[in-house]
């Protein structure tokens, strides 16, 4: 691949802050799971289109951990950035920081993995920049993302036969 199809982690990352409102909360006065999964996307895909230079496509929703409540008052950031890249994919993780602004400590409250496609302008896949870390933190990402990537695959693997048993006795019963 040469150098020009190469684009650093740091090209494409993208910041999102926002404050929790209580229309944003649930009874227990926490940030909404869908609305943090909405932002995320949002986000991820932001990130992506900045890599890819073209309209991109969400593959899948990998995994989204919950790992601290994030309350109303709360200030959150999402940090979003391509961890891997393959012909036309992207991985891309997000980190969402809460900050507090009396003592400027971050927190990770929530972290995610999502799977984005280029598409040319008819609408087909098209390649992507490979992408490279630059510091240690990008490069654990980077060299953990092959692990991923084989599960993530292998997790498609699944669906698609569970999508094939269901297709068939939905058939079967109509």
């Amino acid at each position: 691949m040469t150098e020009h199809n190469k684009k650093s982690m740091q090209d494409s990352k993208t910041y999102k802050s926002r404050q929790v409102f209580p229309q944003d909360t649930n009874h227990l006065g926490t940030l909404f799971g869908g609305t943090l999964m909405a932002n995320i996307d949002e986000i991820a895909a932001i990130c992506a289109m900045k890599h890819a230079n073209n309209t991109v496509v969400t593959a899948s929703t990998d995994s989204v951990d919950f790992l601290l409540p994030i309350k109303n008052g709360d200030i959150i950031t999402y940090i979003a950035m391509v961890s891997y890249s393959g012909t036309s994919s992207m991985e891309v993780c997000v980190q969402i920081m809460i900050e507090d602004i009396y003592t400027g400590k971050h927190q990770l409250a929530a972290l995610s993995f999502l799977t984005f496609v280029a598409l040319d302008e008819s609408g087909k896949p098209t390649p992507v920049a490979e992408v490279y870390p630059e510091n240690d933190i990008e490069r654990w990402f980077h060299e953990t993302a092959e692990a991923r990537v084989k599960r993530r695959k292998e997790r498609r693997e699944e669906s698609k036969r569970t999508i094939q048993f269901l297709s068939e006795i939905n058939d079967q019963q109509h």
